[in-house]
Formats: structure tokens, sequence, C-alpha cells
């Protein structure tokens, strides 16, 4: 098992004998408990007997004694799903007081089992919501983080406000965009940017098999498999003749693997023990995998329109002559392709820091987003146009 395999597992002493498949792991007798096992006999017995309300207060305690986080979510989400709900907000009166069935109750006690051995919710249900979509989940294919969706937004808007940009400057059609994705995990990302963005074509990558499985199974799901080409290749190997099969790429986007290292050990049971450690990883300072998407970023991203500086009186009479609509085409045309990054709270600093001692990239941080929590989490990244200067 990975919990068992990863060296930095190795080196904690402390972390919860649950989250050890095979090991210390409490047999169902144990786990359950007096009350527990009263609660198994009575769902053998027949229905009639438990509600949906009574379910849900009853493994919320169960969840709390076995100090399992997040314990009456835990039971909620459970509970629904088990009734075909999504939450259990959502669900009438009616749902909340009718006796369950046996069945009904015996896949609620299947299903939390698993919780108690700290295994994530989303595992648990198989499936979870992002951006409106329902997209299949397992172990240990890295879960999308709620924050995340704001990333989809950010790049969303920015190919919004092109479209409006170039309706104002071009009388041409748009092209259709290009968004590559790096480490695509279960497609959370790049299947939201299909669906809010029709016209657009997505290349998803990640070096795990398993994530490349789990994306293309979701796109079907979805019936976008038509628009999704899916990599299964480590970008740290990659060149940019293996990534441009569609043409050079507009939009680059990735949640790569931040986190520092030293910061791996203090990371939840259910992270350490179920997700894919890789995708968090980020090295001594997390910026491993950032380092490489950046320096890879200019020979994937289209090439805009180059700005000339010429020394001619003529020509400098002439720029100075031009409109100011003309003037934000102008600017417009040099700033179009873009890197979209979800990073850790310290990294906006040591990006911007990077990116200055290696001028040759023509990258400038445009952008830091805050998440809903109030911390730098995302970072807006542009390709320049070269200079170059002209004399007549």
């Amino acid at each position: 098992m990975r919990c068992l395999t990863h060296p930095l597992l190795r080196k904690l002493l402390s972390l919860p004998p649950q989250c050890v498949p095979g090991r210390g792991t409490p047999s169902k007798g144990a786990v359950l408990g007096p009350k527990q096992l009263f609660l198994r006999q009575s769902c053998r017995a027949g229905p009639g007997l438990m509600t949906a309300t009574d379910m849900v207060n009853y493994w919320q305690k169960v969840f709390e004694k076995n100090g399992i986080p997040e314990a009456q979510e835990s039971s909620q989400y459970i509970v629904s799903f088990v009734l075909g709900a999504k939450t259990f907000q959502s669900l009438d009166s009616k749902s909340l007081h009718t006796p369950l069935t046996a069945l009904q109750q015996e896949h609620i006690q299947q299903l939390s089992h698993k919780r108690l051995q700290r295994m994530p919710v989303q595992y648990v249900l198989g499936e979870w919501d992002f951006q409106d979509l329902t997209l299949k989940m397992r172990p240990p294919v890295f879960i999308p983080r709620p924050e995340t969706e704001d990333l989809v937004s950010l790049v969303v808007e920015e190919e919004f406000q092109k479209c409006e940009n170039s309706a104002l400057c071009f009388p041409v059609p748009v092209p259709h965009p290009v968004i590559l994705e790096i480490g695509c995990g279960s497609g959370a990302i790049a299947l939201s940017l299909l669906c809010k963005l029709p016209q657009s074509r997505v290349i998803a990558m990640d070096k795990e098999e398993a994530a490349v499985d789990l994306t293309r199974e979701n796109a079907y799901r979805l019936q976008l498999q038509e628009r999704i080409h899916i990599i299964h290749q480590d970008v740290s190997h990659s060149s940019a003749k293996q990534l441009l099969l569609w043409g050079p790429i507009d939009v680059i986007v990735s949640n790569p693997p931040y986190v520092f290292h030293e910061d791996m050990a203090s990371l939840d049971a259910e992270i350490l023990c179920y997700e894919d450690l890789d995708a968090l990883d980020g090295g001594d300072d997390g910026m491993r995998v950032i380092k490489t998407i950046l320096a890879l970023a200019p020979s994937l991203l289209k090439v805009s329109g180059e700005v000339r500086i010429c020394e001619s009186e003529s020509s400098n009479k002439k720029i100075m002559e031009e409109s100011s609509q003309e003037r934000e085409c102008r600017k417009q045309e040099s700033f179009l392709r873009s890197v979209f990054l979800e990073v850790d709270p310290r990294h906006p600093d040591m990006v911007e820091h990077w990116l200055q001692a290696h001028p040759e990239l023509l990258l400038t941080l445009r952008a830091i987003h805050k998440d809903f929590c109030g911390k730098p989490r995302f970072l807006h990244i542009q390709k320049q146009s070269s200079l170059q200067l002209c004399q007549t």
C-alpha cells in the first residue's frame, strides 16, 4: 500500500493506526462497539426502525468518538448519497422521516466503515461535484479542492476578456482557444473549462496512469471526449513538440504539486494514506514542478504580435497618431498568452523573483489572486512579445 511504502510515511511515528490498512486496523466488531453492534442487529431486523435523520445523528456520534474530522458533514454526505441526493439539506421532510429499508441501512453502514478508516468522503462516495460537474473519484487520484474552482473561473474570465478585446480590435472571428492542463488528475479543471468555454479544446496531461484513466472516464461520461486529448506523460520529460498536437497553446493552466516537502508530514491522515503524494509534494521549496512549467511555457504558448520600436521620424509620427483604441489593441496583441497556476501562499514573491532571474523566458507576473480564505493562491503569468528595434 502507498502509505506503507512512501519514504515520508515511514517517518510518521504519530500517524493514527486507522490510516494504515492491514496493520492496526480495528475489526468491524471492535470499531462498532456495543451500540454499533446493536445498530447492526437493528438494521438486519427489518425496515421501519431508523430514519435518515436518525442515521445521520447516530453515525455523527460514531465518527466523533473515533476522531473522524468533519463528523457531521461526513454522515450527512453518506446518508444523502444513499438516498440519491447531493446534500442532506436538499432532502424533503418526507425523505428525512421515512424509515429506511434494510438495504439502505446496510449501504450506509458499509460506506461509514470506509470513512472510519479515514478514507476521504470523495473516495467513499466514488464521486464529487466540481464546477457543477459530477466527477468520478477513486484513490489514489488527487481530489480537487474547492478553491481550485476559482482557478477555473480566472481562466474563463480571461478568455471572455480576450473575446471582447478581439471583437473591438479585429473584425475577424476569434480562433478556438487551445488550453493545456498540466497534471489533470480527475480531469476537474480540464472538463470544467470545456463546459464553460464551448469553443475551446484541451490537452490534458498527467504522469500517473490512474489519473489519465480517470480523466478519460469522466470525459466520456460528460460526452466531452471529442474536444480533449489526454496524454500519459511527465511534464519534466516533455518537449514542446510532444505537446503541440493542435498547434501553439493559448493558455496553460495547472494546479501543480506545491506543498513544501517539510510540510508533507503535517497533512491529514486522509491525504497521507489515500491520495497520490507525488501530486502534492513540490520539493524543498514547493516549486520543483512550477519551475518546469514556466521554463517550458515560452516554447508552447502562441507567438503574439511583435511590438516594433522604430527610430525613423515618420514611423514615430504614425505611432503618435494612433487612436487610444488602436494603442489598446496593440497592447492586447502583445499580452495574449497566459499561464495560470495555483500555488502556496508563500510562492508569489518566490515566483516573481525567479522570473526576474530568467528574463530570457519573456514571462511576467501580471496578477496575484486570493482564494476564498484571503490567501494569495493563484498566479496569472503572461508571455510578452519580444521587442524589435528597426532603423530606417
